[in-house]
């Protein structure tokens, strides 16, 4: 009889064990649901900031694409219909070597750097230039939001007496000046860089001095794509 009980509390107590382990299993099972229900639930939400995310970002790039095939439009057809020369049709005015690309939705302005430079000089002539406050003020007016590349050039002819390695330096040293100048008149560093290419770029033979002069320049570039 003894053995008899001893064997049914024996029994008793795994039962009891055994339910209580099926029990704390239970909860924990229970509990990693709630965390995994928990996880899901922020996932999703992560999820769905990002679609709103990536949606505005689309229809940002989408309006921007729009207005900015509008102003190409308008140029083209204000050079076209209304006969404007593409310094009129941009807003830089006559006085000013402007070229309008529409096909990759540039505006280029070339100055002359006889203009802006000494010769085998970095350094502006005068303190303050007439020609980079206008360009200034008109990309400020008309072109605020858009990217500019300040873009050096020169001609064939080796540096000589100079502090500058070679012609590619120089010209981006250039680049730089001007840059810094317009950022200094209130244009956003974040939207303009400077680009120095040296002799690799010319517009016309480097055989003549007609040529070369034509070839060292300072191009300020406006993307309006």
């Amino acid at each position: 009889m003894k053995a008899a009980k001893k064997t049914e509390r024996y029994v008793s107590d795994r039962i009891k064990t055994f339910v209580l382990l099926i029990c704390l299993v239970s909860i924990t099972l229970l509990s990693g649901c709630t965390d995994w229900k928990k996880k899901y639930e922020n996932q999703l939400s992560v999820s769905k900031n990002l679609e709103g995310l990536l949606f505005r970002e689309r229809t940002e790039k989408v309006q921007i694409a729009e207005e900015s095939q509008k102003t190409i439009d308008e140029l083209q057809r204000q050079i076209a219909e209304l006969n404007k020369t593409p310094a009129e049709a941009t807003g830089f005015g006559e006085g000013y070597d402007v070229k309008f690309d529409p096909s990759a939705g540039t505006i280029t302005v070339t100055l002359e750097n006889t203009i802006l430079f000494s010769s085998g000089q970095a350094v502006l002539k005068k303190a303050t230039s007439a020609e980079l406050d206008h360009i200034q003020s008109v990309l400020q007016q008309k072109y605020r939001n858009n990217r500019i590349d300040v873009v050096g050039h020169t001609d064939t002819d080796p540096i000589k007496k100079s502090k500058w390695k070679d012609n590619l330096e120089l010209s981006a040293q250039r680049s730089l000046t001007v840059v810094r100048y317009l950022i200094g008149r209130g244009i956003d560093e974040k939207r303009i860089r400077a680009v120095g290419c040296g002799a690799a770029r010319p517009v016309a033979s480097n055989a003549n001095a007609s040529g070369k002069s034509k070839n060292r320049r300072v191009e300020i570039v406006v993307y309006v794509r």
